[in-house]
């Protein structure tokens, strides 16, 4: 009886240890998203979609995804890759509605041979860089340029952003290494999304872990 009062105990320790992630794509399905083409002819499900365990979007026309709930402070692992030729997308942080072509947001650079730049982009967003202030409107969108040279691997490879959003502070890591920081982040909290910009991009092993 003691063995299994231990055993017991033991295994509800387990679980309260245990995986924290929360998986933004299932794998099957992006019904928990919110996809938007700058073309409203074009249907959702040729946009952004599932293929092969990984979501998939063609990356014309100009648009993105984003996931319906919104979220603050975690760390964001999203792994992507350019299986043609590579030109631009980006991963986006504390969406913020109403939906458009630039809706409010910061961005991790995407774009091929970028990765790691920092975005400002949106109505009233600023974030300090390197001392600097940045503001952006609709039309304004600020590029930071990442600390480091590219550390990408070629397109038709696989790589890793981990981004973790702490309070008012955002941190870039490409491939494990810390390539921007913003910090004073005037919005701390949104949905995550994808960027369609230029090219097919794919991306896998989509999660969060809360801070």
């Amino acid at each position: 009886m003691k063995k299994l009062l231990f055993a017991l105990i033991l295994l509800g320790i387990l679980a309260a240890c245990g995986d924290k992630k929360e998986y933004l794509f299932n794998g099957k399905d992006l019904d928990n998203w919110v996809i938007y083409p700058e073309d409203n002819s074009i249907q959702a499900e040729d946009f952004f979609y599932v293929i092969d365990g990984m979501i998939e979007t063609p990356g014309v026309p100009l648009g993105y995804a984003r996931t319906k709930k919104e979220y603050s402070n975690y760390k964001l692992h999203v792994e992507w890759r350019y299986p043609e030729e590579p030109v631009n997308s980006g991963i986006m942080l504390h969406v913020n509605t109403p939906d458009m072509i630039w809706i409010s947001h910061y961005q991790g650079q995407l774009k091929y041979q970028n990765a790691g730049d920092f975005i400002v982009h949106g109505v009233g967003q600023s974030a300090t860089l390197n001392d600097t202030v940045y503001t952006s409107t609709a039309t304004d969108k600020p590029l930071i340029a990442k600390m480091h040279p590219t550390n990408e691997t070629p397109a038709g490879e696989w790589n890793s952003y981990d981004i973790v959003c702490n309070g008012a502070t955002i941190e870039l890591y490409v491939n494990g290494l810390l390539q921007n920081v913003a910090t004073d982040c005037s919005t701390t909290k949104g949905g995550i999304g994808l960027q369609a910009e230029g090219s097919k991009i794919q991306f896998r092993n989509f999660y969060i872990e809360p801070l």
